[in-house]
């Protein structure tokens, strides 16, 4: 069996395998965040995005991009992994102390409560957990072992909002976050080195050291512009509007964000490692870019424009859920975001895979740029909704790296993705019909419509693209045959 094969064969497997476990996962995070938004209101819901912001933009100081390198890296030993797990801890331990410092100035800032407080204390130590999971981590990711990594992920979603529902229905409010959070950290912790044992060693081997930073420090400065463009960004809001306004920020984001989680993130985390190893072999990466690029866009399209058409439908027929109506605006905004960013991020995925990081620095500092100077303006002119219509706009200019990608690889964007949104429209067309159409009284009645919607959109692309539909299924059946 070629190499070729090898890293195709894993990274569908891996794929499909992360999506089927993440499928579970992101069922219980739908039902769980939809339970928590109605046994909290939306200010509740704020402090938590507003306390978990904070103490993001404090993260990117315990890491100098060295897992990423780990992952990137051809080849990788002993001394690479001491090195990156001692500096990790170095740098989480500094981080830890210096929030706990800065917990009462966060508290003044955002007027929290003292459980907001101890909310912001629970993140951290959450934090430093996390940074102990990084070598077992990296290990699995390495082997694109994505069936432990996504079991991991399973159990401590589980764990957290499992927790945070029973306790926020029991009315503790934000403290249902703050115990969710220590508690799925310390299983998490435990569980990743039962599935990837690793006797962790401290030292720094100062050549590996060299190494993995001249990779590391251009991808972590990418993650710096990230944090700024989004991270920072919930917190300076934060500040400005009230609480309210940030739940229902934080609720249409997370809803149309949903699909990317679902899907991008695993299509990402899988082919990350698998560009990687094909970065020699052209021909493979163009197709395997355009494969991925094709099967993001014909599940993302769809759910995003089935979500717009009937999240109206659903605040107006569950019970205690109407109270997020003035959210449904920057709902439609942040999915415009989403159906960008969704082709956009496997773009960017690739140039970091090979090794063009600099590149993704340009975009970043671009995308950052445009987000800091437009949110401000029109957050001051339309509230909380110009903060989702700068999301928008901004991510618009996301055609940029879709016309660089043109010009380093000859990989076909246009085909693998018209198709697929002309026929998302027409669904949300029929469906917006049926909802305008149609008495529905209860949310038993959506299934139907969800599923009329699903055959009309299949049907749509049999008649777009026939023989391309079946080319691509059946490559991907190839893999298990």
């Amino acid at each position: 069996m070629d190499k070729i094969f090898q890293v195709k064969q894993k990274t569908v497997k891996g794929l499909i395998a992360l999506i089927a476990r993440t499928g579970l996962l992101q069922v219980i995070a739908v039902v769980a965040t939809f339970i928590l938004t109605v046994f909290l209101d939306p200010a509740q819901f704020g402090v938590f995005a507003i306390v978990a912001a904070a103490v993001d933009i404090l993260v990117y100081f315990s890491d100098i991009g060295l897992a990423g390198a780990l992952i990137q890296k051809q080849d990788v030993n002993e001394e690479d992994l001491a090195t990156t797990f001692t500096i990790q801890q170095i740098l989480s331990l500094i981080l830890l102390g210096l929030g706990f410092i800065a917990g009462s100035f966060v508290a003044h800032v955002y007027s929290l409560s003292m459980a907001g407080v101890w909310l912001f204390r629970a993140l951290l130590v959450s934090v430093f957990l996390s940074g102990l999971k990084t070598i077992p981590s990296v290990l699995l990711e390495r082997k694109l072992d994505f069936i432990k990594v996504a079991t991991v992920q399973i159990i401590e979603t589980i764990i957290f909002y499992g927790l945070a529902v029973i306790l926020a229905w029991k009315g503790f409010g934000v403290s249902s976050f703050t115990a969710a959070v220590l508690v799925r950290s310390f299983i998490g912790l435990l569980m990743i080195y039962i599935l990837a044992p690793w006797k962790p060693k401290i030292g720094i081997n100062k050549i590996s050291f060299k190494k993995l930073v001249s990779f590391g420090m251009p991808f972590q400065l990418n993650s710096l512009l990230g944090l700024v463009k989004d991270r920072m960004l919930v917190a300076y809001y934060g500040a400005i509007l009230s609480p309210a306004s940030v739940g229902y920020l934080q609720w249409a984001e997370r809803w149309s964000l949903f699909p990317l989680r679902m899907v991008v993130d695993n299509v990402s985390k899988v082919t990350f490692p698998a560009y990687s190893r094909l970065q020699e072999e052209r021909d493979h990466l163009v197709k395997a870019i355009e494969k991925s690029i094709f099967f993001t866009a014909i599940f993302i399209f769809p759910i995003l424009i089935g979500l717009l058409v009937l999240a109206p439908v659903a605040l107006v027929i569950i019970p205690k859920y109407q109270k997020w109506q003035p959210a449904l605006l920057a709902l439609g905004l942040f999915s415009v975001n989403a159906m960008w960013s969704s082709v956009s991020t496997t773009i960017t995925n690739a140039f970091a895979a090979m090794g063009k990081i600099k590149i993704n620095l340009k975009l970043m500092l671009m995308w950052t740029a445009l987000t800091w100077i437009l949110t401000p303006l029109l957050m001051s002119k339309y509230g909380y909704n110009g903060v989702a219509l700068a999301s928008a706009i901004v991510a618009s200019s996301s055609i940029i790296p879709m016309i660089i990608l043109k010009k380093i690889l000859p990989v076909n964007l246009l085909s693998n993705i018209w198709p697929q949104l002309i026929s998302a429209v027409f669904m949300g067309i029929f469906l917006k019909w049926l909802t305008s159409s149609l008495v529905i009284s209860h949310w038993i009645l959506v299934i139907p419509l969800i599923a009329a919607g699903a055959i009309l959109y299949g049907v749509l692309l049999m008649v777009i693209m026939p023989k391309k539909l079946i080319t691509e299924i059946n490559s991907v059946k190839k893999i298990f045959l």
